[in-house]
């Protein structure tokens, strides 16, 4: 145990140092706003609205002027089929994001680096939405509709219909003190327009400062039949330049811009800005309706007196590493020597110690304040508990994740580690190593961390709707009553989900396996976006390796139902049973039942709806709850892609990146045989390593079955599992 802690520590200070240098390094570092993905949570505002819903309104969003959400959109003009006169023309509106984003700040002593001559330090930032511009009745669109970039979140100006596209009027249009920015989609050719079909950049006027057509490129705006288009607006704050980017809803960024110039947001927009959108209607009209929005932005925090010692640790971080891995080597002999002797265990501050020295890491909470935060651990304040601690509720003094929250008090969740001593320490380090370094918007993000008189505690963002079984499940602890998840909820919940597990299979630099998917495992946040979250089980593999195994103890981990077959005979986590887990999730999602239930004489969900499958009835299978509200077609892909995820063959199931593709639409989902394969093991196609090396032997599995796994489990063959219901994960539900 004692090697074991000193080789997880050694990693958490070698891989953090890594990533703390590079972040303090690499602000800006591109022309696209590229370097936003390496810096750390505490150094970006994110956030994602995969669809929208009326009770966003006043809570999420401004909407103001003749906007609207309806039909899980962003209306920014009316959508509706009444009158067109009165209705629909001569229309402007605003949605933007409720509270405002610093994009600049005064440079003390003139500023250096990123500052400009005028002293001021400018944010990047990245955003991509969908849009959809729709004719109605394939009459003429016009006028248009913008990105938006706004000093404050009022009514768009009066007379602010036709060509001002909600953003200016006749009197106000070219005034440096409307302090706006917009990147403009326009249907319609004013005088001072190229054409009908162009995008431009306009700052303090409608008169764009730079334009281009997108006929040449094969894109119209507002075609005659309905078309969505993703657009990606890229600002580099460094380089004062912004590029802009659009393509059809299904395909993939594009490698050049539709649009690319130079632009001051320091000498332009307020120094805290609101961003959404606008939009305009005149004698002519068009729904303007946005889909999807994502937002990054830098954090602009105040200037602070250590650069220049993170600097110079950052350009020696070479040696500076290998010296503190030395000095964590001989910390840790020496206080583990020192514990025996003395029978004292001061594990917590060599811990605290190390974490307090890494660049970039979270932020340190005193235990007190955690102990004030969750009204002393009250049981009243708890979330969720399992083998690996307690969650409680808490408020705390703002962690400045938002911008406009300084000094107020925000909501977090404590996770309350219960193992002592060294294996609680390797918890606790296990999950701090990974989820310190994951940036992703489904991710839960890690907040901070306390580690004083022997309380192992690490502190996350709260998640306000809970976690997704509360919202399936009425039995599920913490359970909400009411209207169940909507369709077009359920299906963001799930892409969500597949783009947080291709990011830790695919796109993070180690691979990590979860080892614990599963709903109540995936919080929703106020937006009810998705979020992964749960670490306790994860871990990294290497980039040439194909599985992890516990190096003592062993033992299946995680919840029956979601763990795949072959993980009883080999146990080990793969990326296969990874993607095993999430099937089960999404036939949870679809079917509004548990993995492990009974129902027609099946045991197990996915046998159930295979069997639907095979009778050509898979829509069956969709939640009653729905009471038909769904559409057939998505229906069926997610109920498919659920069987090919779980496959009893580990090669036959599809990688997370084809499983993001396909929900996306853009791929079709694998064909799934009418009858269940057979679990047989080993498997015989060599689909993933069925060899591990640990502690420096070699072994190998060998099981064969013919009959399927869950039939298997069924009838009483549990000689390698855990009893139905069981969670043998020990983590938090």
């Amino acid at each position: 145990m004692a090697v074991r802690f000193l080789v997880l520590l050694s990693l958490l200070v070698l891989a953090s140092s890594s990533s703390g240098s590079t972040t303090s390094l690499a602000t800006n570092a591109t022309a696209d706003g590229g370097s936003l993905d390496i810096l750390d949570a505490g150094s970006v505002t994110e956030f994602s609205f995969s669809n929208f819903h009326p009770e966003y309104r006043g809570k999420n969003l401004t909407v103001v002027g003749d906007a609207d959400i309806t039909k899980g959109a962003l209306q920014i003009t009316p959508d509706t089929g009444n009158e067109a006169a009165h209705f629909l023309t001569n229309k402007s509106g605003r949605v933007l994001y409720y509270a405002p984003v610093r994009l600049w700040r005064l440079e003390k002593g003139g500023g250096k680096g990123n500052a400009s001559a005028g002293g001021k330090k400018v944010a990047s930032f990245r955003t991509v939405f969908t849009v959809n511009v729709f004719r109605p009745s394939g009459a003429d669109p016009a006028e248009g509709f913008a990105f938006l970039i706004a000093p404050s979140a009022g009514e768009p100006p009066a007379g602010s219909y036709g060509g001002f596209l909600g953003l200016t009027n006749a009197t106000t249009d070219g005034s440096a003190a409307n302090q706006v920015v917009a990147v403009e989609l326009d249907t319609e050719k004013q005088p001072y327009d190229p054409d009908d079909n162009h995008v431009g950049l306009n700052v303090n006027s409608v008169v764009s400062v730079a334009n281009a057509s997108l006929t040449p490129r094969g894109i119209e705006i507002s075609p005659v039949k309905t078309a969505k288009y993703n657009v990606w607006i890229d600002y580099n704050g460094s380089a004062r330049h912004i590029t802009v980017y659009m393509a059809d809803f299904e395909a993939a960024k594009p490698a050049s811009p539709v649009l690319a110039a130079p632009l001051d947001l320091g000498a332009t927009v307020a120094e805290r800005s609101y961003l959404g959108f606008a939009a305009s209607t005149g004698t002519k009209y068009q729904l303007n309706c946005v889909l999807a929005w994502n937002m990054t932005v830098e954090k602009l925090d105040e200037p602070s007196n250590n650069r220049g010692l993170i600097l110079g640790l950052a350009v020696g971080v070479p040696v500076g590493v290998l010296a503190l891995g030395a000095a964590a080597a001989l910390g840790y002999y020496v206080c583990v020597v020192r514990r025996r002797k003395l029978g004292r265990d001061q594990g917590s501050a060599i811990t605290g110690t190390m974490i307090r020295s890494l660049a970039g890491g979270p932020r340190e909470f005193d235990y007190r304040e955690l102990r004030r935060a969750t009204n002393n651990f009250d049981e009243r304040m708890k979330l969720g508990q399992g083998g690996y601690g307690v969650v409680y509720r808490g408020t705390v003094a703002d962690d400045h994740s938002n911008p406009a929250a300084a000094g107020t008090a925000v909501e977090v969740a404590v996770k309350k580690f219960s193992r002592a001593s060294t294996q609680g320490q390797n918890d606790f380090l296990a999950e701090l190593s990974i989820i310190n370094r994951l940036r992703h918007k489904h991710l839960v993000r890690l907040v901070g961390w306390s580690h004083d008189n022997g309380e192992l505690l690490l502190v996350y963002e709260y998640m306000s709707n809970g976690s997704l079984d509360q919202h399936l499940f009425s039995s599920a602890p913490g359970s909400r009553p009411g209207q169940p998840l909507g369709w077009e909820l359920r299906y963001g919940i799930v892409q969500g989900v597949a783009s947080a597990l291709h990011y830790l299979h695919d796109q993070f630099d180690q691979r990590v396996v979860h080892r614990d998917l599963k709903a109540s495992n995936i919080m929703l946040d106020a937006a009810f976006t998705a979020r992964l979250g749960d670490f306790g089980l994860a871990r990294a593999i290497e980039t040439d390796k194909t599985s992890y195994t516990e190096e003592a103890g062993g033992g299946v981990h995680g919840t029956v139902g979601y763990i795949a077959p072959e993980c009883f005979h080999t146990e080990k986590a793969t990326r296969e049973s990874d993607v095993y887990a999430f099937g089960a999730v999404i036939l949870e999602v679809v079917c509004g039942r548990r993995p492990r239930c009974d129902i027609d004489g099946f045991h197990f969900l996915v046998d159930w709806v295979w069997r639907l499958h095979r009778d050509g009835r898979a829509l069956d299978a969709v939640d009653p709850g729905l009471d038909g509200a769904f559409d057939e077609d998505d229906a069926e892909r997610l109920l498919m892609l659920g069987l090919a995820c779980s496959h009893p063959t580990p090669a036959e199931r599809p990688k997370a990146q084809a499983i993001s593709q396909i929900l996306l639409r853009s791929m079709p989902t694998p064909a799934v045989p009418p009858f269940k394969p057979s679990f047989v093991w080993p498997a015989t196609d060599g689909g993933f390593d069925t060899m591990s090396t640990t502690a420096g032997s070699t072994s190998s599995t060998v099981v064969t079955s013919t009959s399927t796994w869950s039939g298997n489990f069924a009838r009483g063959s549990q000689n390698h599992a855990p009893a139905p219901e069981q969670d043998t994960s020990g983590s938090l539900v």
